[in-house]
């Protein structure tokens, strides 16, 4: 259940069902019995539980789960935001079933204040399909539920959250689990919809997964399904030529961290041999440092180039603390029209901040379609896609990336706490994997390295991004609190220890 579905494919979705012949009623009573039957792990026998139902079939949902709820036996009350008398279709079916008075407003505000931990509160209000800002009195209802003490479940997605983009519009319900129905949306899992969500409990209500070809999905959650069929497990006849060699490139003597680190994640994901090139006087620094890295000098680019022509090396990482200026964007050009897999990064993109169309041509001029891969942060970003960065702009970070991705020719990582991946062919995935311990120096060169790891061992820029990205996020997963970039490194062998047993890679 990788795929994730905007508010209007999933609508989409719902039509194609019923008019297949199942009832949009049957559909609404399935989503109303998915999330009482989850509620049953938080509620107690003397749990209070207000359900609040807004216009739509969100509203619907929740009548349906009021309903189950008092069957129960528990103490349930429900609001409605609207006149019932303007309900309609299934929404009207619902609440016509529901053997509940409605609670006027102002009781169940009252009602908020006397909750407890053990209560429930239920948001049904607007659920993916709200596409403006609350309006003042649901605004004041939204900041309440959140002041209150008892766990909230969300029908759908937290109301005030953008299914498509993760936008808060205003003001969000903060969910402590959110249930949805079918596919998971875009907006449960971008920023800062994502912080609103709680646990995501995605529950099938009868839709057929034949409906996704029709549907179209846009973007997908990065998972193994993206690239599980990627062994991780080398070959028992294998050796080390058979799993790549990858090339890092390094910045002055005084800057040679960000380029081990690097050198390190692609020998941790699994290339069978990694090389640091560097200026002789970095290179007795590296020296110093690496074992079983192999460092070799390259004082002026011709010597960088004979480098590059020996056909065995697979991948290149340019960029971490490389330095910004013209040799930088004379190693990058080099490296693109040498056929090798290349991740840029960092120095790598900002070199061409002034003219970042120059780098644009370069990709294009590369003989290594499909495998070029730009890891930039938001910040940089901004720099090479400034139109696609206009805060007044209508796009969401999927389709930033998306943009960027086929402007630029290449694989694009937008990184952050939601880190995007998006190609040339509009494939698109969000990451999960991570913890905010993240944020500290030195783990994005990492990521590189994993990444070009990963195309040194032949995977498609795409598939190494999307990869590398889960692979680096749950690393920090297992490293845990304070967290330091070389934390990533020794816990990259976790991972794909956990992935060789979860795939069956043996």
């Amino acid at each position: 259940m990788h795929e994730l579905l905007t508010p209007l494919q999933m609508k989409k979705a719902d039509r194609l069902t019923i008019e297949g012949g199942f009832p949009g009623i049957e559909l609404m009573h399935n989503a109303g019995k998915a999330v009482f039957e989850v509620m049953r792990q938080i509620l107690h026998p003397y749990s209070r539980v207000l359900v609040f139902c807004g216009p739509g079939n969100n509203g619907g949902d929740g009548f349906v789960v009021a309903q189950l709820a008092d069957n129960e036996g528990f103490n349930v009350s429900v609001g409605l935001v609207c006149d019932p008398e303007t309900l309609e279709g299934d929404a009207e079916l619902a609440y016509d079933e529901m053997d509940l008075d409605l609670t006027s407003m102002d009781n169940m505000r009252a009602a908020l204040e006397e909750l407890g931990e053990d209560d429930v509160i239920v948001d049904a209000l607007f659920g993916a399909g709200l596409s403006r800002p609350l309006d003042d009195e649901v605004l004041d209802l939204v900041q309440q539920i959140n002041e209150s003490p008892a766990q909230c479940v969300a029908v759908d997605l937290p109301s005030g959250v953008s299914g498509k983009s993760g936008e808060v519009l205003g003001e969000a319900v903060h969910a402590d689990m959110t249930i949805t129905f079918f596919r998971a949306k875009p907006g449960h899992y971008l920023y800062p919809g994502r912080a609103h969500c709680g646990e995501i409990v995605i529950e099938q209500i009868g839709l057929d997964d034949e409906v996704l070809e029709k549907v179209g999905p846009t973007a997908f959650y990065n998972c193994d399904k993206i690239w599980g069929d990627i062994p991780d497990q080398p070959a028992v006849a294998g050796h080390k030529y058979n799993r790549g060699h990858t090339v890092v490139v390094s910045g002055p003597k005084f800057s040679t961290g960000a380029s081990r680190l690097a050198a390190l994640g692609a020998q941790r994901a699994g290339s069978g041999l990694v090389t640091v090139v560097a200026r002789e006087q970095a290179a007795l620094v590296h020296a110093a440092h690496l074992t079983s890295v192999m460092i070799r000098p390259a004082e002026r680019i011709a010597d960088f180039e004979r480098i590059l022509e020996d056909e065995r090396l697979n991948s290149v990482v340019i960029g971490p603390a490389a330095g910004i200026g013209r040799e930088t964007q004379e190693r990058v050009a080099e490296c693109l029209s040498s056929e090798r897999a290349v991740v840029l990064d960092a120095d790598a993109l900002m070199s061409f901040e002034e003219k970042p169309e120059h780098l644009f041509e370069y990709i294009a001029e590369s003989e290594s379609a499909g495998r070029v891969v730009l890891t930039p942060h938001e910040g940089e970003f901004r720099r090479l896609f400034p139109d696609l960065y206009d805060p007044t702009s209508t796009y969401c970070k999927v389709e930033r990336t998306q943009k960027a991705a086929k402007r630029a020719g290449a694989v694009v990582v937008l990184k952050g706490a939601d880190t995007v991946i998006a190609d040339p062919a509009g494939n698109v995935s969000i990451n999960a994997s991570g913890t905010p311990w993240l944020a500290t120096a030195g783990s994005g060169d990492v990521l590189a390295g994993v990444i070009a790891g990963y195309l040194a061992q032949g995977l498609g820029g795409y598939e190494a991004a999307a990869k590398g990205v889960w692979v680096h996020g749950r690393a920090a997963e297992i490293a845990g609190a304070g967290l330091i970039a070389e934390d990533l490194i020794s816990h990259i062998p976790d991972v794909i220890t956990e992935l060789v047993q979860f795939l069956g890679d043996f």
